[in-house]
């Protein structure tokens, strides 16, 4: 039995980083503001992304180094990628850098330039602002993800195909229209008859490709289904699985590239492209939008991602694990 004797950093909750009064109890009590938070990382980390710009000017006022890395990243730079504008001047204000090099170019401030508050800090004489590129991938981001939405469901399946229209991504799956009657009764009850379920998904045209999806189950982003789809082209999948969160895929030309990962996660390190890093925070839990932008698809409405797809489709009796 652990027992918390409310001297080390343990046994704060989530909202614990927003009340100044208990860090500095915790501070007070002799707990080290350099130690780390148990599978978190520093606490100055920890407050600049999920805290109060109070709490984090009391731990800068603590620490031993303001700028001190955990990995490859400083407590800035989880506030910038985070979106906590308030914790980030508190940490400029303690003496924070925004422009120490980290993440494949991607310092602090360079990384705040794409975001909601690029006046956030002042671009120094010589320092490189954004791409064209980059710049384009911003207002594309926030263009998306208002544009979808967010689905206040779990449990559905989507994949994302570039270059394919529905009509084909129906003839590559030999998938059959399905009856209306049937798709009525899914929906009133969509686990009725499981095989049944699985076996019908929606297709849908959308600038850039098409979308298949699924609004009851996996089998959208299954391999089978994503393999087929993606034959001369990409295909970014995702299940939104309600016990254990989401599950992307990406197939390329008929092979799946990456399984099992966190679209929309937060998830990135030093040594991945500096693009994929952007990616990363622009859609930082906006999986759907992730997935949307991973195979460049633009649309114009959220209908994809609906119970009103362009065709409803029947899978033939097939094992789509594999």
């Amino acid at each position: 039995m652990v027992v918390n004797d409310e001297t080390g950093w343990s046994g704060i909750g989530w909202d614990g980083w927003t009340n100044l009064n208990l860090i500095r109890a915790r501070l007070d009590a002799g707990t080290d503001p350099n130690s780390e938070v148990s599978f978190l990382g520093r606490p100055l980390h920890v407050a600049a992304e999920r805290g109060s710009p109070e709490v984090v000017a009391e731990l800068a006022r603590h620490v031993d180094d303001i700028d001190a890395e955990h990995e490859d990243r400083t407590a800035l730079w989880e506030a910038v990628f985070n979106n906590r504008p308030g914790n980030a001047r508190a940490l400029v204000a303690a003496g924070a850098d925004p422009w120490r090099p980290m993440m494949n170019s991607w310092s602090p401030g360079r990384l705040s330039l794409a975001s909601l508050t690029p006046d956030l800090f002042p671009l120094p004489d010589g320092e490189a602002g954004l791409s064209s590129a980059e710049t384009a991938a911003a207002v594309e981001a926030r263009h998306l993800i208002t544009t979808l939405g967010r689905l206040e469901h779990n449990g559905f399946s989507l994949a994302c195909v570039a270059s394919v229209t529905a009509t084909e991504a129906a003839q590559r799956l030999e998938a059959v229209p399905a009856d209306d009657a049937d798709v009525e009764e899914l929906m009133e009850d969509p686990w009725e008859d499981e095989d049944d379920s699985l076996a019908v998904i929606g297709v849908t045209d959308v600038p850039g490709g098409c979308v298949v999806f699924q609004p009851w189950a996996y089998n959208a982003s299954t391999p089978g289904v994503m393999k087929r789809l993606s034959t001369g082209t990409v295909c970014h999948g995702m299940y939104a699985n309600p016990k254990s969160g989401n599950q992307g895929a990406v197939a390329r030309n008929g092979v799946i590239e990456e399984w099992d990962t966190h679209p929309g996660g937060g998830g990135v390190s030093a040594d991945e492209p500096a693009e994929e890093i952007l990616a990363t925070y622009l859609y930082h839990r906006q999986a759907v939008a992730y997935c949307f932008a991973g195979a460049a698809l633009r649309p114009t409405d959220a209908r994809s991602i609906t119970d009103q797809p362009d065709m409803w489709l029947r899978l033939p009796e097939r094992d789509w694990w594999t």
